[in-house]
Parts: structure tokens; C-alpha cells; sequence
């Protein structure tokens, strides 16, 4: 109690650029030398101001020297709340939010770099510019969270003051740059005068991430509100489950115009199977869609059931002719739809194919289209694959589908291909490929968490994708051409890593269909010192269908960690309300 008492009382220092004892390198900041964003809210001046002091020029403490995604300036709210004491109603949290993610946004060519952070997706960062800020900034957190931020030189040296306040392992990565690989003696004993890794980090951020921008100058002044209603073409994709298409339909919420309501049919391409869902959403800075959408689960739903609700994150193109961003769920986030919107149009419009692949030399393949406004009459002419592919005839077309039967040459250039219907394209829609040289499991390292009623299970999708080896003819390089999910076969296999391992026991089940479902939580007294379920394993794939040179299925594996609940989480779940 002592503890956290003393860093709450610390914060009105820091909010005033005063610096704690700490190993930070940064000087007290001096008064801001640009001129801020003023606030013209009076909910934010009325509910902010005592704390944050308003100037003659409108400029607001703090508030005025940044901006933020929506999720950013939720966790600022909400962070007010809990350690200041701010008293809001959920109505004018809701208000103070719209204000700050729209006023003090982020333009959208700033957000979009960043959208992973707020879709929640789990991918390598190469975004981080050296080991030291490597250090110290993300041994905590992505680099996308503090890029999802722009702020000025000086509130840059307060944030990282706060971290020392609240957050005790922040001195130590902030002075030696400690990265997960472990402790480094050679940056432990840096050069006299020497920048400190935090230093670094300020450096870069004031640089990278500055309060002012042209990106923002130009979007301030071309801001508009979102005209979404109507109809709209949906395209998504789900891992282990395929393709998707349907429609949307927007339609504004009464009083509003930043907030509507969705009702969306999806057409699976795989079985024909169909979702329907209803949701509502709100779009900050008239671009950034936040929403929660649902349809009618199953009794005793699985947990990826696809009816499940969702929360949907999107980015709106600056003409509001296209949006695309993932609709997720899950405890830990872990299932999700990659979605793209479109406006539906007069002209033929191709949307996309049942297949991803053509093997050279095959003849009368069978490939069908999705598509928009087709005309009466298609002729095997209307359709391009490419060089080396031919379109044999058309054997059946709706104005949303056509079927032909294609065959491609035996010395067709292997690669992607785009398809062509009229003025509309389909950009690498297919691969052309003589054999399939490996697959890839993906995730190709993947992170499952045991639970109980009390912690929900966290589970992982696995998918099978095919390779072929490219045109510099080795395999595992950068011009390998990804051709597509393909059929396996699906076990767990030990990976040893400790005398008598045991863990393909005990950890969980996988499916036919590669979703991983870990094991209860909780001591198991059928393991040796009665040890939790936790654990690690491959996960591995066999093609059924396709092998390597000596004929043996082709085979890929995925490295998974099982382990326990994650019991302390940090999440914005009100900006989509």
C-alpha cells in the first residue's frame, strides 16, 4: 500500500516535467517550443482542466502536446480514473473519447502502420531501429504502442518519467537496455557521455513520432464525417476455415453521424455454408471503425464458432471507398476473420477465386469465381489468367459467379497470377506452380494457455501452406511463391527439451481441422510431481497429396508453448461500444 500510494503521489510532479531520482538521462523539460492542439471541448476543459491547466491560446496540459489512436486515449481515460480519481459517467467517458480519438487523432496514413496494435495481431516488428530501443521499450509492450502515440519532444521525457514512476523495471531497461535475450556486459559498461538507451528511445520517438505532421496538417483541414450507409461488399477470410463473401448493409444511428449499425451475410466458398450477423459501430477521426457485431450461436457453441461476437477494427480508406482491418474473438483474441470492404458497383466486379493454385500441364480444372454485376453473356475470351493459361469454356455463370474450366501449359511460367474480367483484376489471385518444393505451418511458433472456469482456455488455429521454390530454384528464399492453404494430416509430436518429457500427454488435443485446445489448469496428479499441464510441442502437418522428391508426404511443423492463464490483462473493449 506504502508502494503505491508513494507512486501516486509522484504523478503530480511528473505531470509538471519534475524528474524522480532514477536513472533516466533526460533533462527537466523546458516549456513546450511549439504550439500545441488547442482543446475546445468544454466536457474536457470542465472534467480535465483541474489538473490539466488551460492557457489564453486554449492549450491544455498534456492534452494539447499529444495524440493517439482511440485505444490510446481510452487507456489515458480510464488510467485518470483509476489513479486520479476522475469521476465520468459512461456517457461522458463515451463523449471525452469521440473528442480526443477524433481531434487529437492520428491521420489515417499514421494509424495504418500501427493497425496490427489495435486488430491484435501477433507478428514480428520491424519497426524497431536498434537494440537499444529495442531494450527499452519493448521487453514490455510492442513498438506499435507507443508509435500509436505522436507526441512533442518535451511530453515524450513525461511519459518516460511516468514509466519510472509506476513501473519499477522501467529504470533498470531504460538504463541498461536490457533486452529478452538476457543481460548484456558490454552496454552495461558504456562509454563516458554516451546516450542511455532511454535517450536513444527519445531521440527516436521525437523524430519518428512528432506531435506535428503534414499527414495530420492535411488531414485536419480534409476531415469529413463518414458517409458509410448503404450497401457494401464484404471479402474475409478465416484461418482453417477459408474464404468468405457477402454483403453489409450500413445504416446510420439516429442522431448521430459517427456511429451506425450493421447487418452482414457471409457465403462460405469452401461448403456453402452462410453467418449472419448484426452489429453497431462507431468511426473516430472519419476513419477509424470501431465496432462489436454478432449472430445466433449454437447451444454449447464452440468456442470458435463463427456466430461468436466480435469485435471488428477497422481502417476506412481517406475516400471512404474501401475499409479493411480483422473482426476478432476469442479470451486471448485468438480467432479472428481478415475482412475487406468495397462499394458494390455497376461494372463487373471480380471479388475472388475457390482455388489459389494451377498445376502446369493440367487440363480442364474447374475454377470458380465470386464476383459483382456480371453481364448476361461471358465468353471464354472475357476471362485472363495469364501467358500459358487457357480458359477452355465457360460452363455456368450467374450475375455473382462464373465456373470455366482452364488448362495451362506445360511450360507455363510458374507464379502468381492475376485474373482479369473486363476493367477488373484480381492482383496475384493465383499461383501457377510445377510441384510444391515444402509447406509452412503458420503460426510457425504459436502460444496456447491452459484454463478453468475461473481463467478461459486460450487456444490456436493452426493452417498448412504450400511453397514452391521460385524462380531462383532454392527453396526457404525470397522469391519463394506462397501458393496457398493446401490438406494435411494433423498430430503433435514431443519436443524434447528435458530427460523423460512427457508434455504431447498432457497439454491438449488437436483437431482435423488444426485448431489446438489446451488441457484444464490446475496441479494434474497423473503427471510426475503432480505438475501443471503446461508444456511444449511441434505441431506438425502431412500433406496428403503432395511429396518430396524420394516420395514421402511432405511434411511442416509449428513450435507450440502451452502454458498458464494469463491472469493480469490490459485491454480497451469500450471503444467499440
Amino acid at each position: 500500500m506504502k508502494i503505491l500510494l508513494a507512486s501516486i503521489l509522484v504523478i503530480p510532479l511528473l505531470a509538471q516535467g519534475q524528474k524522480p531520482q532514477a536513472a533516466t538521462s533526460a533533462e527537466p523539460a523546458k516549456p513546450a517550443p511549439e504550439e500545441g492542439i488547442p482543446v475546445t471541448s468544454q466536457l474536457v476543459i470542465s472534467k480535465c482542466g483541474a489538473c490539466h491547466t488551460k492557457d489564453e491560446k486554449g492549450n491544455m496540459l498534456r492534452i494539447s502536446w499529444e495524440r493517439a489512436t482511440p485505444e490510446g486515449w481510452e487507456e489515458a481515460i480510464k488510467r485518470m480514473v483509476r489513479l486520479r480519481g476522475v469521476s465520468l459517467t459512461p456517457d461522458e467517458a463515451r463523449s471525452i473519447l469521440k473528442y480526443l480519438a477524433t481531434y487529437h487523432g492520428l491521420a489515417p496514413e499514421e494509424a495504418k502502420p500501427v493497425m496490427y496494435y489495435a486488430e491484435h495481431r501477433i507478428l514480428d516488428e520491424t519497426n524497431i531501429p536498434t537494440d537499444n530501443v529495442r531494450g527499452a521499450c519493448t521487453n514490455c509492450h510492442p513498438m506499435a504502442r507507443p508509435l500509436s502515440w505522436r507526441r512533442s519532444p518535451e511530453d515524450w521525457k513525461y511519459l518516460a518519467n511516468l514509466h519510472i514512476a509506476l513501473y519499477p523495471q522501467a529504470d533498470e531497461a531504460f538504463r541498461l537496455g536490457i533486452s529478452a535475450g538476457g543481460f548484456d556486459e558490454d552496454r552495461h559498461h558504456q562509454e563516458p557521455g554516451a546516450p542511455l538507451p532511454v535517450d536513444e528511445a527519445l531521440a527516436f520517438f521525437g523524430k519518428t513520432a512528432p506531435l506535428k505532421t503534414p499527414d495530420w496538417a492535411a488531414w485536419r483541414a480534409r476531415m469529413r464525417a463518414p458517409k458509410l450507409t448503404g450497401r457494401w461488399i464484404v471479402s474475409a477470410s478465416l484461418p482453417g476455415r477459408g474464404k468468405f463473401y457477402g454483403d453489409m448493409e450500413v445504416a446510420a444511428t439516429s442522431g448521430t453521424d459517427d456511429e451506425f449499425t450493421t447487418r452482414v451475410k457471409l457465403t462460405s466458398v469452401k461448403d456453402g455454408s452462410t453467418i449472419s450477423r448484426t452489429g453497431h459501430s462507431l468511426v473516430y477521426a472519419g476513419y477509424a471503425w470501431r465496432g462489436r457485431s454478432k449472430g445466433t450461436p449454437a447451444a454449447n457453441a464452440a468456442p470458435d464458432d463463427l456466430a461468436s461476437e466480435t469485435r471488428e477494427v477497422m481502417w476506412i480508406s481517406p475516400d471512404q471507398s474501401m475499409a479493411e482491418g480483422r473482426w476478432f474473438w476469442g479470451e486471448y483474441q485468438e480467432f479472428g476473420f481478415d475482412v475487406k470492404l468495397q462499394r458494390p458497383s455497376a461494372d463487373p466486379t471480380l471479388l475472388g477465386a475457390d482455388r489459389s493454385l494451377l498445376k502446369t500441364g493440367s487440363q480442364g480444372t474447374r475454377v470458380r469465381l465470386i464476383a459483382q454485376s456480371l453481364p448476361a453473356q461471358i465468353a471464354p475470351a472475357d476471362l485472363d489468367f495469364g501467358t500459358g493459361v487457357t480458359v477452355r469454356r465457360i460452363v455456368s455463370h450467374t450475375p455473382t459467379e462464373i465456373v470455366a474450366e482452364v488448362d495451362v501449359a506445360a511450360d507455363a511460367v510458374p507464379g502468381k497470377r492475376d485474373i482479369a474480367f473486363g476493367r477488373s483484376v484480381l492482383q496475384s489471385a493465383m499461383a501457377v506452380y510445377d510441384r510444391v518444393d515444402y509447406i509452412k505451418v503458420t503460426p510457425d511458433s504459436a502460444l496456447a494457455h491452459l484454463g478453468s472456469e475461473k481463467h478461459p482456455k486460450g487456444y490456436q488455429q493452426f493452417e498448412a501452406v504450400a511453397y514452391q521454390r521460385g524462380a531462383d530454384g532454392k527453396v526457404h528464399t525470397a522469391d519463394d511463391v506462397e501458393l496457398g492453404p493446401i490438406d494435411v494430416n494433423w498430430s503433435v509430436e514431443e519436443f524434447y527439451s528435458v530427460y523423460g518429457d512427457d508434455d504431447k500427454e498432457f497439454v491438449g488435443s488437436l483437431s482435423n481441422a488444426g485448431l489446438f485446445t489446451p488441457a484444464s489448469d490446475g496441479p494434474n496428479p497423473q503427471r510426475k510431481f503432480s505438475r501443471n499441464n503446461y508444456g511444449d510441442v511441434w505441431v506438425v502437418a502431412t500433406a496428403k497429396d503432395e511429396k518430396d522428391k524420394d516420395g514421402r508426404p511432405l511434411i511442416g511443423k509449428s513450435y507450440l508453448v502451452v502454458t498458464v492463464p494469463t491472469y493480469i490483462k490490459w485491454d480497451q473493449p469500450e471503444v467499440g461500444q
